[in-house]
């Protein structure tokens, strides 16, 4: 066999030497950078020092684009609900709404946050 004929194949094995295929990452990146797990944690300690009254805007600052939101008007106010991932329930990779906190704001100002304050819209 003459030099040529194998040094294709064998430069071939070794380029795919290095391959690694990551089949099912826990931790996996969300787009920013940051884990779920890190994401969550760090909304559910913003969420547990913030005071009724703080701006919508600051809160959007700080823990980004919510996972959802619902717009309404009720009697004069408009009300906004920022849902925010806090906690995980099941591992489809997907956020639900029962695996966010929802802040319940009126006409811009936070009035409440959790289950009790939505449920009391």
């Amino acid at each position: 066999m003459h030099a040529k004929n194998w040094l294709v194949p064998a430069l071939m094995v070794f380029s795919l030497s290095g391959c690694v295929i990551a089949i099912n990452d826990h931790n996996k990146s969300d787009s920013d950078g940051t884990n779920w797990r890190e994401n969550q944690k760090n909304n559910r300690q913003y969420i547990n020092q913030l005071t009724t009254g703080t701006p919508m805007i600051t809160v959007m600052q700080q823990l980004g684009t919510a996972d959802f939101t619902e717009t309404f008007q009720k009697d004069d106010d408009a009300v906004q609900v920022l849902f925010y991932r806090t906690h995980h329930r099941r591992s489809d990779g997907m956020t639900t709404k029962d695996e966010c906190t929802p802040l319940v704001f009126k006409n811009g100002q936070l009035t409440g946050w959790g289950e009790k304050a939505y449920n009391y819209l």
